[in-house]
């Protein structure tokens, strides 16, 4: 049974820190039943950010391996990128695409917004799926050359036991498509 709970009451909002692009926020909450705390928060850009689904074919997505500052690794994953001022996700997915993987799609469809781990980060991921690519290419802010790796949907077992694979939103939106693209949503 799902009971409705009443949201806790902010007491207090207080910014730590800043950096180019995070805040590191402090918030006072007061729970309905009169238990206070304070949590810390990191919070991003509201408008958050987009992970590209590019579809070479049907069958195929285009990953990409680059250089992962948190795990300080190289990881293989799907392109993603922050939403500029302006532009829409659709704009941004596509933009993004082209700048990190030579490509623009003819279509472009936003399946769904997730989080990672809200409890302290408020940041939302914008997943769009993109078909009937083309080549296109615009220059990033990358600072290095990004490697683009083709890989078969039908072989996504054997990818996410890799040990280059453990972005959590890559991996959960490369189930969402491999659904899609077999008509199982």
């Amino acid at each position: 049974m799902n009971k409705k709970q009443t949201p806790p009451q902010i007491t207090k909002r207080e910014v730590c820190t800043k950096s180019r692009l995070f805040t590191v926020e402090t918030i006072g909450l007061r729970f309905s039943n009169g238990t206070e705390v304070e949590w810390e928060r990191l919070t991003g850009s509201k408008r958050g950010a987009v992970l590209i689904v590019p579809m070479l074919d049907a069958e195929t997505v285009l990953l990409i391996r680059e250089y992962a500052a948190g795990v300080e690794r190289y990881e293989l994953a799907l392109p993603k990128g922050k939403i500029d001022d302006g532009e829409s996700i659709i704009d941004a997915a596509n933009r993004e695409m082209m700048e990190e993987i030579g490509y623009g799609a003819k279509h472009l469809r936003h399946i769904d917004s997730v989080t990672v781990a809200p409890g302290y980060l408020s940041h939302t991921t914008h997943i769009v799926l993109c078909s009937e690519l083309y080549p296109k290419k615009l220059e990033g802010d990358e600072p290095e050359e990004i490697e683009v790796v083709p890989w078969k949907l039908n072989k996504l077992n054997e990818l996410i036991v890799r040990d280059d694979v453990t972005e959590a939103r890559t991996i959960a939106a490369l189930y969402m498509v491999r659904d899609i693209m077999r008509g199982d949503v």
